[in-house]
């Protein structure tokens, strides 16, 4: 993936997450309020966030246990499929973790070694408070919802949000073209 294409996507995200915020889209706040414990959301988020890890798994080379991939697949396909049934409660906030993570590897790689960019440590910082968010958010999913309650018990705290999200996901789109 290119360093433009690494920074475009973020940006366009956090854009189309923060611009329906700025706005007050009384049905994006329905959803948002409603995800961390729905059963759409958790099938979407976390069944592919497995197949995305299982992906990974079966792709192992011979130094991360590639010898081993068979077992390892079903092992954690057996543990994700599990999730479903013994643990439900926020797993659509865990999926969302686990994509954050997966999906901060390539967007790093990146922007690796770059150094006579100085502009794309607007991405790096970015990344990286998504890593921190996202490990902490796969250990306490509940502070998901609490957050979201917080938020939207003033109408003036989304629309600062999203309107600081679609303002750095403009910034971030405007970077990745200056590489």
């Amino acid at each position: 993936m290119s360093l433009s294409v690494a920074t475009l996507i973020p940006g366009l995200l956090l854009f189309a997450l923060g611009l329906p915020l700025l706005l007050g889209s009384q049905g994006w706040v329905a959803a948002l309020k409603s995800m961390p414990r729905s059963p759409a959301a958790s099938y979407l988020l976390f069944g592919a966030a497995a197949l995305w890890f299982l992906n990974n798994v079966w792709h192992l080379s011979p130094a991360d246990f590639g010898d081993y991939r068979v077992p390892l697949l079903f092992a954690f396909a057996a543990i994700a499929a599990l999730s479903f049934k013994c643990v439900p409660d926020f797993l659509a906030v865990r999926g969302l973790a686990v994509l954050v993570l997966l999906g901060a590897w390539p967007v790093l790689m990146a922007g690796y070694m770059v150094w006579d960019h100085p502009q794309v440590y607007f991405l790096k910082v970015f990344v990286y408070l998504c890593i921190v968010l996202a490990i902490w958010l796969g250990t306490q999913p509940w502070r998901m919802r609490d957050f979201l309650e917080w938020l939207f018990a003033r109408p003036g705290r989304s629309r600062g949000l999203g309107g600081f999200l679609a303002a750095y996901g403009l910034l971030l789109s405007i970077i990745a073209f200056t590489y």
